[in-house]
C-alpha cells in the first residue's frame, strides 16, 4: 500500500511538473529572476542542443525555459534588453543560486553586467520551440 502511494505521489509530480515546464515557454510568459554568464572557458564546449557555445552568440541556458525558446531579457537594473535563444542547459548549482539564466558572455555585454557577474533581469517569451 504504501508503494502504491509513493507512486501516485510521484507520478503525480511528474505531471504537474511536465505541465509547468511546457507553460514556461508560453508566448507573452514573463518570468523575474537572476541571470548570470557563462565563463569564458566554456567557448566551444557543446551544448544540450547539439551545437557549441560561442561566447559571440546571443544565446543562453535556462532550466526554466525549452530549449530553443525565444526570449527577450531585460536588465532591470538599467533598462537595457537583449533576444537570446534557450539553446543549453543550466548547471545544478547555478539554479540552486535562485538563477534563471546563464547568458552568453555578448549578450552580458549587451546588458551591461559583466563587471558585477549577475544582474536582476525580467524574461520575455517571444517565440516558442517549433514543436509545440
Amino acid at each position: 500500500m504504501k508503494a502504491l502511494l509513493t507512486i501516485i505521489i510521484l507520478f503525480s509530480y511528474s505531471i504537474t511538473f511536465s505541465q509547468a515546464q511546457s507553460q514556461n515557454s508560453v508566448i507573452g510568459k514573463v518570468v523575474y529572476g537572476k541571470a548570470s554568464f557563462y565563463s569564458s572557458y566554456l567557448h566551444g564546449s557543446k551544448t544540450a542542443t547539439g551545437g557549441r557555445y560561442k561566447n559571440e552568440a546571443f544565446t543562453a541556458a535556462s532550466n526554466t525555459f525549452k530549449l530553443h525558446t525565444w526570449v527577450k531579457v531585460t536588465n532591470t537594473q538599467n533598462g537595457k534588453t537583449v533576444i537570446v535563444q534557450v539553446n543549453d542547459r543550466m548547471h545544478k548549482r547555478m539554479a540552486k543560486k535562485g538563477r534563471i539564466l546563464d547568458l552568453s558572455k555578448a549578450a552580458a555585454i549587451e546588458l551591461d553586467f559583466i563587471k558585477s557577474g549577475i544582474t536582476k533581469v525580467k524574461v520575455e517569451v517571444i517565440a516558442k520551440p517549433a514543436s509545440q
